[in-house]
């Protein structure tokens, strides 16, 4: 038969997430653009992490980033 297409990755999803070894994806912590010098700094320092994507989110990426 003919060619089987190959699924897209989507490069704006590919560039804001990230999949660990165990297959967890991980991501940003919103909102440290600005207005960050009215927080204190335990809150600027966890903003700085990485977190994992919430279970109600993850079907929706999982789809974006078919070869991660």
């Amino acid at each position: 038969m003919g060619k089987k297409n190959k699924l897209k990755t989507k490069k704006a999803a590919a560039k804001r997430f990230k999949v660990t070894a165990n297959g967890k994806i991980m991501r940003r912590v919103s909102g440290q653009s600005h207005f960050n010098s009215k927080m204190s700094g335990k809150k600027r320092r966890n903003k700085r992490k990485w977190v994992e994507v919430s279970k109600s989110e993850l079907k929706a990426i999982k789809r974006l980033l078919p070869y991660k």
